[in-house]
């Protein structure tokens, strides 16, 4: 079996922002289908995606990559058989010849990348997470969910990005969910019943008058015990802390007051020892490999995470693990 046809267009995601859809057709009729997901806050180092500029959709539009995937990658693997995923994925990298992605965009890529993950699957008769996992995979990983939104993108005084439950103490995935949802539930009636509203973006976390990360997790605790899944259902933080970070004085901006790396540690460590705080994710700005391991070293008990530290860039992998202490996340 070997590709016959790829084509891609231009969709909407949830929140009005254009993105990409790939399809890649096989000679025996599997289709595999994709589209690419769009996050909010973008590192530096992160692969980039290739938008249109201008007017349109405020510059947003892609067209420029879905042309790219048209006429100009479709022709290339047409004939190539849809299961030697490593050696499409190579090729597309070696065809786009940038280290960031810029000249084909990130975007178009990996919208053909996961089409053709699903076109393989279907082919050999596998769901998409055996056929990437392996025969013996039977195991979904803990879900992570933003229930209150804070930092640059959120009309709340939170001074992170994202606060998270960690749905860490359920037999299945399932239950898990179901865990989640109900909590949410009883979040929006608490905040409802102290703010007389529970304002949301797009529908999905909440975006209360909040002041402070301690005020976020104990309303947060509070939905926790409310919901009946105390002890079950931990916290966690996106801090994105590049976004809190000012190069001219090397601080961190946080209640209002600038901070150095060593004061925002404490500050960790405190809520660490307040509350069921379990994952932590970009605590620092990007570059600051150092500040991320000792903070790793310090609270061994935590994941400390990296996400715009590492941006899928195996260079940045590579330093971060002869660092040892960095967890890799990407």
């Amino acid at each position: 079996m070997v590709i016959k046809q790829i084509k891609a267009l231009e969709i909407l995601s949830s929140v009005g922002r254009p993105t990409i859809q790939a399809t890649v057709i096989t000679d025996t009729g599997v289709e595999g289908v994709a589209s690419v997901p769009i996050g909010t806050s973008k590192g530096k180092h992160e692969a980039k995606e290739l938008y249109d500029g201008g007017a349109r959709y405020r510059g947003y539009g892609v067209r420029k990559a879905v042309n790219n995937i048209n006429e100009y990658i479709a022709p290339k693997l047409i004939g190539r058989q849809e299961v030697r995923q490593r050696e499409i994925d190579e090729f597309l990298i070696e065809l786009d010849g940038t280290e960031d992605k810029r000249r084909l965009g990130s975007n178009a890529i990996l919208a053909v990348s996961l089409a053709v993950a699903r076109a393989g699957a279907k082919s050999v008769g596998l769901p998409l997470y055996r056929y990437i996992g392996g025969l013996g995979t039977n195991r979904l990983p803990v879900p992570l969910a933003t229930v209150l939104a804070g930092g640059e993108y959120s009309p709340s005084s939170l001074d992170f990005e994202d606060y998270l439950l960690v749905l860490s103490g359920f037999e299945t995935f399932t239950d898990a969910v179901e865990g989640l949802v109900e909590t949410r539930y009883c979040l929006g009636e608490m905040l409802k019943e102290k703010f007389g509203t529970a304002p949301s973006l797009s529908g999905g976390a909440y975006t209360p008058l909040i002041n402070d990360t301690e005020e976020a997790f104990d309303i947060m605790l509070g939905a926790i015990e409310k919901a009946g899944f105390s002890k079950k259902i931990l916290l966690g933080l996106d801090v994105a802390g590049s976004e809190l970070y000012n190069e001219k004085n090397a601080r961190y901006k946080v209640k209002g007051r600038e901070i150095t790396a060593d004061v925002l540690a404490e500050y960790y460590k405190d809520l660490a020892r307040q509350y069921p705080l379990v994952f932590i994710e970009d605590p620092f700005q990007e570059d600051d490999f150092e500040s991320f391991s000792r903070l790793t070293s310090a609270l061994s008990q935590i994941q400390i995470v990296g996400d715009d530290l590492f941006a899928t860039n195996p260079a940045r992998i590579k330093k971060g693990i002869e660092k040892r202490h960095v967890i890799l996340y990407c």
